[in-house]
């Protein structure tokens, strides 16, 4: 297994939210992926370089060019991006044309300082797939590695979902 390092890049969304008290909004704080790492006691080298810090449904095509650039731009060819859910596959969409890259979209359906998130998890799945799959894109969630382009957000389900 190669142990060339994993570039994470932090956008934002409801992995990294924070909340103050019974009157305030979640709000988007400093990332706590370093140390969800860190307590994972994760040993394969890694970056984390913060891009954005955004909720996803106010990331507009400005955004999302911004983060394929930094993707088609970056040395190391296997990438996490943190990104809220809302918008996960339309982003994924924007990265789709990056040749040479397996690129790995992961979110959290409730913040990481939560007890009961499920951010470690999925964390730990899109460092799993960086590691093992071939060049493309793809999202981690829900216990599952699905092809970013064939997949949607059922808010329903609360669930990502093989599109029909």
């Amino acid at each position: 297994m190669a142990q060339d390092p994993i570039l994470v890049l932090t956008t934002g969304g409801t992995i990294d939210k924070q909340y103050f008290d019974a009157l305030s909004e979640y709000q988007i704080g400093d990332t706590v992926i370093a140390r969800l790492l860190e307590v994972a006691r994760v040993t394969q080298p890694f970056e984390i370089a913060e891009v954005l810090r955004k909720d996803s449904l106010q990331l507009d095509d400005a955004d999302r060019t911004t983060i394929a650039a930094r993707v088609a731009a970056a040395e190391p060819s296997r990438i996490v991006i943190t990104h809220g859910t809302d918008t996960m596959t339309e982003t994924a969409r924007a990265l789709a044309a990056i040749p040479g890259k397996t690129i790995v979209l992961v979110g959290a359906l409730a913040p990481a300082r939560f007890a009961e998130s499920d951010a470690p998890f999925n964390l730990g799945m899109a460092f799993a797939c960086a590691q093992v799959a071939p060049p493309g894109v793809y999202i981690t969630m829900n216990g599952t590695v699905f092809p970013a382009l064939e997949t949607v957000k059922d808010r329903a389900k609360g669930a990502f979902v093989l599109r029909d």
